[in-house]
Order: C-alpha cells, then sequence, then structure tokens
C-alpha cells in the first residue's frame, strides 16, 4: 500500500494546485483526517513558517507533511509584502482584491515596471526521523495597475508574465502550475518523494 502524504494547510486553493501538480501521489487534506489545526505563522522566512507547518500536522496526524509558505515579493518596496502576504492588507478579514488593491495603492507614484517575484518554500516533514526536506521556487514577473483573467487566486490578477504576454490568472491552471512558484517547488518534492519511494 502506497504511504500517504498529507497537505499541510487548510488553504483550499493551495489544496487544488498542490493536488494537481502531484496528482501521481497519494495525498489527503487535513479535512479528510478531521485535523483542525490553526497555526500560527511567526516565523521570520518563508522557509520558517514552511517548516512550523509541516512539523505541527506531522505531530498531529503521524503522516508524511508537506506544507508550503509563499508569498510576493516587490522589488520598489523592499519585498514587501514578503512573509506577510496573506496579512499585508490592514483591513479587518481582508479579500483577495482588498489586498490587490491596497498593493496597487502603494505602488502609485513608483516608476514602472513594478518587478516582482513569487517565492515559494516547501517542507517535508518525516513522521519516523522528524526529519524536514526543505526547498524552493520563484516565479519572476511584474506588477501591473489593472487586473486580467479570472483564473488562481491571490495577487495573480495583477501578476504579469511578460515572455508569456498575460497574468497568471488568465492561464490555465495547468499552464499556471508549468511557471509558477508553487509548481516549481513541488517538482523538486516530487524528486524527494521518488527517492523515499513513496
Amino acid at each position: 500500500m502506497r504511504q500517504k502524504i498529507l497537505i499541510a494547510t487548510n488553504n483550499l486553493n493551495k489544496i487544488r494546485e498542490i493536488q494537481n501538480i502531484l496528482s501521481d501521489f497519494d495525498l489527503i487534506t487535513p479535512q479528510e483526517l478531521g485535523i483542525d489545526l490553526e497555526i500560527e505563522e511567526n516565523g521570520n522566512t518563508f522557509e520558517e513558517n514552511a517548516e512550523i507547518k509541516a512539523e505541527s500536522f506531522c505531530k498531529a496526524s503521524g503522516i508524511l507533511s508537506l506544507a508550503d509558505d509563499s508569498g510576493l515579493e516587490v522589488e520598489c518596496l523592499g519585498g514587501e509584502p514578503g512573509v506577510h502576504s496573506h496579512r499585508y492588507c490592514p483591513k479587518p478579514d481582508a479579500t483577495d482584491a482588498d489586498r490587490r488593491a491596497f498593493l496597487l495603492e502603494n505602488l502609485k507614484g513608483k516608476p514602472r515596471p513594478w518587478k516582482a517575484r513569487f517565492y515559494c518554500a516547501a517542507a517535508l516533514c518525516d513522521p519516523k526521523s522528524s526529519e524536514i526536506q526543505l526547498v524552493h521556487g520563484i516565479c519572476n514577473g511584474e506588477i501591473i495597475p489593472e487586473e486580467r483573467g479570472n483564473g488562481g487566486f491571490g495577487y495573480d490578477p495583477i501578476f504579469w508574465i511578460p515572455e508569456r504576454g498575460m497574468t497568471l490568472a488568465e492561464m490555465s491552471e495547468n499552464e499556471k502550475n508549468e511557471i509558477s512558484h508553487r509548481g516549481a517547488a513541488m517538482r523538486k518534492i516530487r524528486e524527494i518523494l521518488k527517492k523515499k519511494d513513496v
């Protein structure tokens, strides 16, 4: 019987993307196991947050656990919003649209192009050894002032890929996964899982 891998997140968008990218493995979600964990992501780096999540879900489940932490870094904002990408907008219960609007407000008056990158750190925690393996993926692009596309989530509608001539939100899920930060990180995770013979 194949070893199960727990996707260590409650974020349904991330779960869907990881399931799509690693569809050849036996993935399971916290909901399917009845695990309800709210993790305080208080690390200073994406790597620290990914480790915190992977370790917490691994301890709670006893299953090989895969977590990621990712975010947007905008060059002219000194790397903001960075690890605070999801909590960037000060508005209580901010939506993705609120976060995008807040980012664009902060970019007003700054010369374009607004170069940016998405960064993803992924951590795999093994319950047998408590060993954590870390990888990362990067997707370079620019922020544009108008939203384009209905796909993706988060900052995708304003994240422009010059080589493709479209935003991440204008791509199909498979196209996005080919070039995205999470796609790059998960392909590295795939190689680790193969070596573990999962």
